[in-house]
């Protein structure tokens, strides 16, 4: 059994049993927010592109945030599944020596031992799958994202989900106000797919803890998701399914 049937079969039999199940993911950002203040000097973390660029309020947080980091490994080590990226292979954009490496580095520093592991870009493969999409098509929807109106519109009408409740989603200083918000309208969704950068490994974790929901760390598919939905409308505007 490959991979992507392994992690479908479990969010198939959560979604069965109605019972919780978290995903998130761990890639480069994430490795560099766990390393600050810990294997690395924060300075050598904010030399880093995606440093640089977290500096400069384009990933979601502020950096240092110690907050943040023990949130995400107390999130990590409670996960059903954490993917991870594999020790070769450029399947993400990122130097090298902030890819698995370093997962394995911070993994150590923390005791980080995951249940259960897969890739770190799950989510691209799970967006390519009519399984995944069908199971989804059964339930209602919980997104979180920047701009999760258009989303939900894509989704409703490119993938026939029914999505109950979209929140928008920029900044760290916004979690404990949206996991409030997903605990007041806990009946109004069953899964949750999350695309909210680094912040998406708490809120997934503790969106299926709190609610004992199912709640995915989508990542960039959502971005995928609205990109090719708007190439798709330029070149021949007809429905996925």
């Amino acid at each position: 059994m490959n991979e992507t049937k392994r992690i479908l079969q479990l969010i198939k039999k959560a979604s069965q049993k109605n019972s919780p199940f978290s995903l998130v993911r761990i890639g480069d950002g994430e490795n560099l927010v766990l390393a600050h203040g810990s294997v690395w000097p924060v300075k050598r973390v904010l030399r880093e592109p995606w440093g640089r660029s977290a500096r400069k309020g384009r990933k979601g947080i502020d950096l240092p945030n110690f907050e943040l980091r023990n949130r995400m490994v107390t999130s990590i080590k409670k996960a059903d599944v954490v993917g991870i990226l594999p020790k070769h292979g450029d399947m993400i954009n990122a130097p090298k020596h902030v890819k698995r490496e370093l997962t394995d580095k911070v993994f150590r520093h923390y005791n980080i031992q995951p249940k259960l592991t897969c890739s770190a870009t799950i989510n691209r493969e799970l967006m390519r799958n009519h399984d995944f999409w069908e199971i989804l098509r059964r339930k209602k929807i919980l997104i979180i994202y920047g701009n999760a109106e258009n989303l939900k519109t894509t989704l409703q009408n490119n993938y026939g989900l029914k999505v109950n409740l979209a929140i928008p989603f920029s900044h760290y200083n916004q979690i404990n106000r949206t996991l409030k918000l997903v605990l007041r309208n806990k009946n109004k969704f069953d899964i949750a797919l999350v695309s909210c950068g680094v912040n998406s490994v708490i809120l997934s974790q503790r969106i299926s803890e709190l609610t004992g929901k199912i709640a995915i760390d989508f990542g960039k598919a959502s971005k995928f998701i609205l990109t090719e939905d708007h190439n798709q409308k330029a070149t021949n505007p007809t429905k996925r399914f």
